[in-house]
């Protein structure tokens, strides 16, 4: 599963071997202990060799993909809120960056949706549509 995710990654961003060997190369310069050449991920897009646990890391953070998703256990589609905005990661909503506190905001609105969520009836319509009834009284239902 690994080599398919790496090469459609790869792919994706329409770059070559030699491309993603550079800029893996210069996220981290000083690290010479792991230099990364087009050969090596090429074995590993190949299934010939097995990069280590921080070649690994260092692939999802330069794809932005979990390493979870890397190694085949998770979906790209699927992501843990919760791990995101637990992450140090930056985080945006309509090209605005959130602070600290508008993360911490959201994620208590979040958090407070689905623990309400719990405890409201759900209706539907005749046509079995979602009734959104907002009001507070039951006996306008």
């Amino acid at each position: 599963m690994f080599p398919e995710r790496l090469r459609a990654l790869r792919h994706g961003r329409d770059i070559t071997l030699v491309e993603l060997a550079t800029e893996l190369n210069e996220v981290n310069p000083e690290d010479r202990d792991h230099y990364n050449t087009s050969n090596q991920i090429g074995n590993w897009e190949r299934g010939i060799r097995t990069p280590s646990y921080l070649e690994v890391k260092k692939l999802a953070e330069y794809f932005d993909v979990s390493m979870d998703y890397l190694c085949g256990r998770a979906s790209l589609n699927e992501y843990d809120l919760n791990k995101l905005f637990l992450s140090g990661k930056q985080l945006t909503f309509d090209k605005k960056i959130l602070s600290g506190d508008d993360r911490y905001e959201v994620f208590q609105l979040i958090d407070g949706y689905f623990h309400g969520k719990k405890s409201r009836p759900i209706h539907h319509d005749e046509s079995g549509q979602l009734d959104l009834n907002l009001s507070r009284d039951k006996n306008q239902e």
